[in-house]
């Protein structure tokens, strides 16, 4: 008979949970864990009547990762700080010298199956999936047809949340990436002799409003090129830095965009006539390979541009699959006006990475639902359209599920019409990302789309952010650098490089990144305010974040509302409350994002600047405001974590401990590290302050090293300089924590 495992060890005052892998302490805290410390601490117990050696650790804790030492040391480190020893006291934990570790409390282990309590001092090994699947469902997904239901092995799209986080754990990385993200796209690299970039086609119309058929022509010839696999073509984004026709210089945009070819040409239209011209370079050189001019009726014109692509291909001599010449030769819409509207509706999306962006998303729905009214059968439109509704669900400027529902019903279209098509399967995946958070799916559906859409900058950008969700640092790091490859010249791109950087305090690569992208739009104030942060989070200094802010007004006094975030925290640190008025002025109506890219209400904001002043009787009417707003937003959407969490800062400020304590601890455990490791670390920040506002410091301050320790979590500066910390300041442990972030410089 095999032997059975413990769900439950309680040792101490503390009670460990495999199943929910929760550590709590007797009085029922939760006590936040990253995922490999927590199977470090597992590990050890599964195991306490033995003396482990640290490769042995090593191995069980990072299988399918060869990592140092120190890794290990840093996990006993932080789990001996959660059990409160020091040097002279080990009442857990226990180093043998030469050898490795031995837990050393005594462990007293439970199990749901009364015949196996016999067996569970010598079960060891983690739990399968199968053995942790609990009855907590996870809520009904996308009902698509029976052809693309999940298959049998992926078929948990109900996948429970216990399973789920055992395999977050499995998979979850700490350590940082071996290749620094400053690299990412700035070395030289080789040029593919099978390499092509498809310039901006030039408007030769007496009308100018043809424009965006210029551009439409040249983006359905690039698109047809991109889904062959056996060439590499460079992404719409940074091909449209070069919309300028005259005076290019070829070679000089071959060698920025590391292709060997380059395609341009010109569109003119008149009456229901058109001519397109195209004229293929060898960029090395500077020659003309081919030449191409082509008159024909208007309805013809999505001919025309599979021709030029199918010729494109032919002159270079790659291979193309049969699936990818039907794709070739597919068009995307006959109806003109619908395509216009599509792409009128693409170049406002990516004002959604901006917090003020909500108005440009809705307009792009609108924009696509005309298109789909016009096209029933245009299948980019109802892939843009599903992409839209979820910015507009994940960015919080309508996170319900009406919003998501409107999503799936753009999906459920998509699927009618190509289920197989790579859009589809991209589409599929940011449902499942930022619909619910799925990142298994999203993985799965991901693969499918890479096959189909192998030069789509955007499949490996969504990769990348699940790797980051995950904690997956080096794949992170790894699939940036092909987005970029792809995708040299991508504002968005530079960004989530950036953010990522920034999350595991690489601040020199972040600052390099940063630089890059603001060479592309310079004047880009989030931008701007997040490289002039680099110095508050690093070093703790205001200086370059207060001299950005009022150049910005200088140069446009009315651009308050687009740097509230900057405003705020500037003067939050500098502690100016003339400044502090100004910003809360600037912050829109709505509310502004927080560090958890909840929109927060501006009441909010207003009793946390009130309670930094001193002025508490003052912070209590927006923080009752603020309470009635965000109370609603978690009775209506009772798994939203960050909702969660600032409800749990308002009701601390209004000195409902008890609350407070109750919703911070319930944001972490929707959303732990081991599910987010970007939002989960601002979570269990959040709960900090929550303690320390309540006066709990010992419980403050173990959330906080937990920060410390790990990506995303509290920085110098904010430790530093914010106020809401004052209440720990002189504490030494508080100081240790303070310096273990300090520049080493």
């Amino acid at each position: 008979m095999q032997a059975a495992r413990a769900h439950v060890y309680e040792f101490g005052d503390f009670r460990l949970d495999a199943v929910t892998r929760l550590l709590r302490r007797r009085d029922g805290t939760t006590v936040p864990l990253t995922p490999r410390v927590f199977d470090t601490l597992l590990y050890m117990v599964e195991h306490h009547d033995a003396v482990l050696d640290k490769e042995r650790l090593m191995e069980a804790v990072w299988p399918d990762s060869i990592v140092e030492e120190n890794n290990l040391s840093q996990n006993i480190s932080t789990l001996r700080h959660v059990f409160g020893e020091d040097p002279g006291s080990h009442r857990f934990i226990v180093t043998v010298p030469g050898r490795g570790y031995r837990f050393v409390a005594e462990v007293r282990a439970q199990c749901d199956d009364p015949d196996a309590k016999g067996h569970i001092e010598n079960a060891t090994g983690p739990a399968s999936l199968e053995d942790q699947t609990g009855a907590a469902t996870a809520k009904a997904r996308l009902q698509l047809p029976a052809k693309t239901r999940w298959m049998s092995s992926l078929a948990v799209s109900v996948i429970v949340v216990l399973g789920l986080a055992a395999f977050f754990f499995f998979r979850y990385r700490t350590s940082p990436p071996a290749v620094a993200l400053g690299t990412v796209s700035s070395a030289p690299g080789v040029i593919s002799e099978k390499s092509i970039a498809v310039l901006p086609f030039q408007n030769l119309s007496e009308d100018q409003q043809n424009a965006y058929f210029a551009n439409g022509v040249q983006d359905e010839i690039l698109t047809a090129l991109a889904k062959i696999a056996d060439l590499k073509v460079i992404s719409r984004t940074s091909v449209m830095q070069y919309k300028t026709t005259s005076n290019r210089n070829l070679p000089e945009i071959a060698q920025a965009l590391k292709v060997a070819y380059v395609l341009e040409g010109s569109v003119q239209r008149a009456g229901d006539r058109i001519r397109v011209n195209a004229q293929l370079i060898d960029a090395r050189t500077d020659t003309h390979l081919w030449a191409q001019t082509y008159d024909r009726d208007l309805a013809d014109v999505f001919a025309i541009q599979s021709e030029i692509a199918s010729a494109i291909a032919a002159q270079l001599q790659v291979e193309i699959s049969p699936r990818e010449k039907a794709a070739i030769s597919q068009a995307p819409t006959t109806d003109l006006i619908a395509n216009k509207l599509y792409a009128q509706a693409r170049d406002l999306r990516p004002a959604g990475d901006d917090p003020n962006g909500k108005p440009n998303l809705l307009e792009a729905v609108r924009l696509l639902d005309d298109a789909v009214a016009r096209d029933p059968h245009f299948l980019l439109a109802y892939c843009l359209l599903v992409e839209a509704h979820l910015e507009i669900y994940w960015e919080g400027f309508d996170h319900t599920p009406a919003r998501r529902d409107l999503a799936s019903a753009a999906l459920q279209s998509a699927v009618r019409l190509q289920p197989d098509a790579g859009e589809v399967h991209l589409a599929l995946a940011v449902y499942s990302y930022h619909g619910f958070r799925d990142y298994d799916r999203a993985r799965a559906e991901l693969d499918l789309a890479r096959r189909a859409l192998p030069n789509d900058a955007e499949v490996y950008d969504l990769t990348a952010i699940i790797d980051r969700r995950q904690g997956r640092w080096t794949e992170a790091t790894r699939n940036l650098e092909r987005a970029v490859e792809l995708d040299p010249l991508n504002f968005g791109l530079l960004s989530d490089a950036a953010t990522t950087a920034v999350a595991l305090r690489h601040y020199a690569e972040a600052t390099g990144l940063l630089e890059r992208a603001l060479k592309i739009s310079p004047r880009d104030y989030a931008m701007r305010t997040q490289l002039a942060l680099i110095s508050f989070h690093e070093r703790a200094d205001t200086l370059p974040l207060h001299a950005l802010l009022s150049n910005i007004l200088n140069e446009e006094p009315g651009a308050g509302e687009k740097i509230a975030y900057g405003l705020f925290y500037c003067a939050l640190a500098e502690r100016d409350s003339a400044a502090m008025t100004r910003a809360l002025a600037a912050i829109p109506s709505e509310g502004m994002q927080d560090d958890s890219t909840f929109l927060a209400p501006r009441e909010w904001y207003a009793g946390l600047a009130a309670r930094t002043f001193g002025d508490l009787s003052v912070a209590q009417a927006p923080f009752t405001a603020g309470r009635v707003i965000v109370e609603k937003m978690v009775q209506e959407q009772p798994d939203y974590a960050a909702a969660w969490s600032v409800l749990g800062l308002i009701d601390a400020g209004l000195a409902r401990t008890d609350d407070a304590v109750r919703e911070g601890r319930r944001a972490c455990e929707l959303l732990p590290v081991s599910r987010d490791a970007i939002i989960g670390p601002a979570l269990i920040t959040n709960l900090a302050v929550i303690h320390a506002w309540a006066g709990d410091k010992d419980l403050a301050l173990e959330q906080l090293a937990v920060s410390a320790q790990i990506p995303s979590g509290v920085t110098y500066g904010d430790l530093k300089r914010s106020p809401r910390w004052d209440s720990l300041r002189g504490d030494a442990r508080f100081e240790k924590i303070v310096a273990s972030l300090a520049p080493k410089d």
